[in-house]
């Protein structure tokens, strides 16, 4: 099962969502994270924390959990 994300915007950087989940401490150590290890979206290896996610967007990262993108009504 995913934990949800819940957003109030049209979408969420893959960046932004990292930094919400506080397991780095900045968006430099986010950089090198992606970088380094990446996260999947949809099931495809993202490495840019640009990268625009949208509601029912499924992002899984290696040793910290499985996420989906909801938007608020």
């Amino acid at each position: 099962m995913h934990e949800q994300i819940q957003i109030d915007t049209e979408y969420i950087t893959l960046g932004q969502l990292i930094k919400l989940l506080n397991f780095l401490e900045s968006g430099g150590m986010v950089k090198t994270f992606l970088q380094e290890e990446g996260a999947l979206v949809n099931g495809h290896l993202e490495q840019r924390r640009g990268r625009k996610l949208y509601p029912k967007d499924v992002v899984e990262i290696q040793g910290i959990g499985s996420y989906i993108v909801i938007k608020e009504d």
